[in-house]
C-alpha cells in the first residue's frame, strides 16, 4: 500500500467528504494506483482537474503515485492564464458546445434559448454520451459522477445546482459564457438555427391574437416551430439578462 497527501483546491472541496475540505489529508492505495484513481476515490471526477502537482511539479493522470507523494489538485478556471504550466486537456471549442445529460432536460432547453449548442436525449446511453461528446468536442453536463469518471470522456462539468436556472447561471459563469450569450437564436427543440420568417406566409399558422400584436417572427428549419415576443419571451429575456450581470459572492 502506498500512502500519499491530497489537497484540493477551491471549488473541488466541494465534492469532498467534509472531513477532507480545506486541508490536506492522506489517502492510501495499491502500489502502482494512478492519480486519476486517487483522485476518483476521494470524489472528484477527473473531467473536473485542471491541473495537477506532485511534489511541486506538473503531471498527468496516469502518474504513478509513490510512498510519501504530496499532490496538489486544482479545479478548471477558464480564465485564468495557467502560463507554462501544462493544462490537463486542451481548451474545448469557443463557445463551447453541450451534452446535457438524461437528468438535465430543463437545462438543455435554457442553454439553447441563451444560444449555446447543446445536445440532449433523455435515452441515450452513457456510452453513447461519451463517444459522441468525445467525436464532437462537446462538455458533458452531469450530476453523475460516474459517468464524469469515465476514462475515455475527456470534457465534462459536475452540476452541484438542482434548479434549472440555477444549474444555466452555473454553467455561464463556469465557462466565462457571457459574451458568448445570444438569446433565442436556436430552437429551444431542435438544437438548430432560427431563421427570419415572413409574416404573410405564416399568417395561417398565427393565433389571431398574435398576428394582431406581433410583427417579427422566427421559425425552425427543422421542425418548423415558430417564435415570436410575447409574454413568455419577455419572461425569458428577463432571466437571460440577469445572467449578465454578476452576482454578488454569498456571505
Amino acid at each position: 500500500m502506498a500512502s500519499a497527501s491530497f489537497r484540493f483546491y477551491a471549488q473541488l472541496n466541494r465534492l469532498l467528504a467534509p472531513e477532507r475540505r480545506g486541508h490536506a489529508s492522506s489517502w492510501q492505495g495499491a502500489d502502482d494506483a494512478t492519480a486519476k484513481h486517487a483522485v476518483e476515490a476521494l470524489g472528484v471526477p477527473h473531467t473536473e482537474i485542471e491541473l495537477l502537482l506532485v511534489n511541486g511539479e506538473p503531471a498527468g493522470f496516469e502518474r504513478r503515485l509513490a510512498e510519501g507523494d504530496r499532490v496538489a489538485v486544482y479545479p478548471k478556471f477558464e480564465t485564468l492564464d495557467l502560463g507554462p504550466l501544462p493544462r490537463l486537456r486542451s481548451a474545448p471549442p469557443a463557445p463551447p458546445r453541450f451534452f446535457a445529460d438524461a437528468h438535465l432536460g430543463a437545462l438543455a432547453r435554457w442553454l439553447r434559448m441563451a444560444g449555446f449548442d447543446t445536445v440532449y436525449d433523455n435515452g441515450a446511453h452513457d456510452d453513447a454520451i461519451v463517444r459522441r461528446a468525445e467525436a464532437e468536442q462537446r462538455i458533458v453536463l452531469s450530476r453523475d459522477r460516474e459517468l464524469l469518471k469515465r476514462r475515455e470522456l475527456t470534457r465534462g462539468a459536475y452540476l452541484h445546482e438542482q434548479r434549472p436556472v440555477r444549474q444555466l447561471r452555473e454553467v455561464v459563469e463556469r465557462f466565462d459564457l457571457q459574451s458568448h450569450i445570444e438569446p433565442f437564436s436556436l430552437c429551444t427543440r431542435c438544437n438548430v438555427r432560427l431563421r427570419a420568417a415572413d409574416k404573410v406566409a405564416i399568417a395561417p399558422r398565427l393565433p389571431p391574437r398574435v398576428r394582431e400584436r406581433q410583427q417579427r417572427f422566427r421559425a425552425c428549419p427543422a421542425c418548423g416551430r415558430l417564435y415570436w415576443e410575447g409574454s413568455h419571451w419577455q419572461r425569458m429575456r428577463a432571466v437571460l439578462d440577469a445572467l449578465l450581470t454578476p452576482q454578488a459572492p454569498a456571505h
